[in-house]
């Protein structure tokens, strides 16, 4: 299926009440062959009024970790879990969740991302929930965030949402520091098809102290790239 079959037909969804209250549903939108899909939970007011993606005052919150991880927004790929706005910003329902995380995992499939960067701590559960990881609470959520989760069939890389810091600024330089990973996992591995871990990995072989093992090699592997790229 293509993106934009997929995106006629959630312009059109009116499946959760949410239909009642947006003015746009927002696709998503970024190179379609991206190594990194960005996850937000949903659009804001001012994306829901403009029809785009990080616009207004987390938009520039986000423009801003994107330029000192020195990535550009054609780089990769930015969606939301749920498509409409939220009325005054709540947390989404449950209901809500099940249908519109059909059309996330439609976009999944399509663009097949090397990694998924779940932004906040409904996504990041959302997508714990659906590759079967280890649930976490909300006090324990910065504690996964900037880390490379391996699951069977993908790899996940949570972070802080860019609004979280309009809120509260006093976590701000551990935010920048692990937005700044996102360029070091941009990198083409080449060193990866040759590890002899890899097929272990890729048939679901590994029990969990071998995956936080291999996490550390692919963070070792990571820095190596980067240190003889510079």
């Amino acid at each position: 299926m293509k993106i934009s079959e997929l995106n006629k037909r959630i312009k059109k969804c009116d499946k959760c009440g949410l239909y009642e209250t947006r003015i746009n549903t927002l696709c998503g939108e970024g190179n379609l062959k991206a190594k990194l899909m960005l996850i937000a939970q949903a659009p804001g007011e001012n994306e829901d009024k403009q029809g785009r993606m990080f616009i207004g005052p987390s938009g520039k919150v986000f423009d801003e970790l994107l330029e000192n991880a020195q990535i550009n927004r054609k780089e990769i790929y930015m969606t939301n879990l749920i498509k409409c706005t939220l009325p005054k910003n709540r947390k989404p329902k449950q209901g809500e969740i099940e249908i519109c995380c059909k059309y996330l995992e439609e976009e999944i499939a399509i663009i097949n991302p090397a990694f998924l960067v779940p932004l906040g701590f409904y996504v990041t559960k959302y997508i714990f929930e659906k590759y079967s990881f280890p649930q976490f609470s909300k006090k324990e959520f910065h504690e996964i965030t900037g880390k490379i989760v391996l699951t069977d069939n993908r790899k996940i890389f949570p972070l802080t949402h860019p609004a979280a810091l309009l809120y509260n600024d006093s976590f701000k330089d551990i935010v920048v520091k692990n937005y700044k990973k996102l360029k070091i996992l941009s990198f083409t591995r080449k060193w990866f098809n040759s590890c002899p871990l890899k097929w272990f990995y890729e048939k679901g072989k590994l029990d969990i102290k071998w995956k936080k093992g291999l996490n550390i090699i692919l963070i070792i592997c990571f820095l190596t790239e980067v240190l003889t790229k510079s």
